[in-house]
């Protein structure tokens, strides 16, 4: 380290330590400034700076600020604890240990909408901790978040879409977090979104959870669009989502084949599983071959085979134009998956050969 590199950081600890300074003692309103500057400067800085402003014992009194009557310090200090937290798994660990959380949950219900989306973005970035979740979860937030799905703005929903998902990976019954209220917000956020974007994995994967309860079962049955979302997922969704989409309807079936095999077929899910027994990754491809073998006339006797496809895409085109038609629309049918499996190929490849550098190539 050069003489003018070892100045500067002297000059940039003394700034850190009199700005905790004016927060630990200064007035409200000089506590207030001392937040803004905290967010400035960590913004602005390297990493290591927010570890910095932590040891200076920065975390605790901004956590008090979340409990003051005044909205300016709420969001000041807030602002703060949220810079403070991004990029450092230590301080949010911090953050929660010295008592966030009740104040975030108190700002979830918060009339203001500016803060309360800026809790559910604080209440996303601390629960991408692991040692943090359990406490989150035992707090209350699930349901505030799920308020938020379809009551906030679209920066919002993605923030409690991503909170809860942190949430339920990390639970060991993640049931317990997630009730039947968040299906019809979810299926309008998948509706809505790209299948394939990573907004759509986290919803589907939430949508998935849910499935494995019966109330979430009824929720996503009794929604015009709720199975219908679905099957478009399956047949237009990335690799995850289609996972996921899949694995909700399989649920579903497997739960009650008599009440929810119709409501699937009824869908046109078998072009889009079909495509998946051949596009999708290993678990969804076994996925859609149980669920094929669900959705049968009669109950499954013997594993999914080629033959055993084609009849159950005759059988579906004989339900769909009748029996003069059959014959044409599964040949139809089973060309079009053929031909979407090429095309999946085909543009894996050109992606791993746009991806190769000139050292990934073998020389000749």
């Amino acid at each position: 380290m050069d003489k003018d590199e070892e100045t500067w950081n002297q000059k940039k600890q003394t700034l850190i330590d009199e700005v905790a300074e004016k927060l630990i003692g200064g007035d409200l309103d000089a506590k207030i400034q001392a937040a803004r500057d905290i967010r400035k400067l960590v913004r602005k800085s390297p990493v290591k700076t927010r570890s910095k402003f932590a040891a200076a014992g920065v975390i605790q009194p901004l956590v008090s600020m979340l409990l003051s009557l005044n909205v300016d310090a709420r969001e000041s200090s807030l602002l703060a604890l949220l810079n403070l937290a991004v990029r450092n798994e230590r301080n949010k660990v911090m953050i929660v240990t010295f008592g966030a959380i009740p104040p975030l949950v108190e700002l979830l219900n918060f009339q203001n909408s500016s803060l309360r989306e800026l809790a559910a973005a604080a209440i996303l970035t601390l629960s991408a901790a692991a040692p943090n979740k359990p406490t989150i979860a035992a707090s209350g937030a699930a349901p505030l978040l799920v308020h938020l799905l379809s009551s906030g703005t679209v920066q919002g929903r993605v923030d409690a879409v991503t909170a809860l998902h942190n949430l339920c990976t990390g639970s060991e019954d993640p049931t317990l977090i997630l009730n039947a209220r968040a299906v019809p917000p979810l299926i309008n956020l998948l509706r809505e979104c790209k299948k394939y974007s990573k907004f759509a994995e986290k919803t589907t994967a939430l949508l998935e959870i849910l499935s494995k309860t019966e109330d979430g079962r009824l929720a996503i049955s009794n929604l015009e669009s709720g199975i219908l979302t679905l099957v478009e997922t399956v047949e237009d969704g990335s690799l995850v989502s289609t996972e996921h989409a899949v694995g909700a309807l399989l649920t579903l079936c497997q739960s009650c084949r008599n009440k929810y095999r119709e409501l699937i077929l009824k869908e046109g899910a078998i072009p889009g599983l079909l495509r998946l027994t051949a596009e999708g990754t290993t678990e969804a491809q076994e996925r859609a071959r149980t669920l094929l073998d669900l959705l049968r006339d009669s109950p499954p006797e013997k594993p999914l085979t080629s033959s055993v496809l084609e009849r159950i895409v005759y059988d579906f085109a004989k339900r769909v134009d009748g029996a003069d038609k059959a014959a044409e629309t599964a040949k139809r049918l089973l060309q079009d998956m053929v031909h979407r499996s090429m095309e999946l190929s085909l543009s894996q490849i050109q992606l791993r050969a746009g991806s190769c550098t000139p050292s990934d190539i073998p020389s000749m």
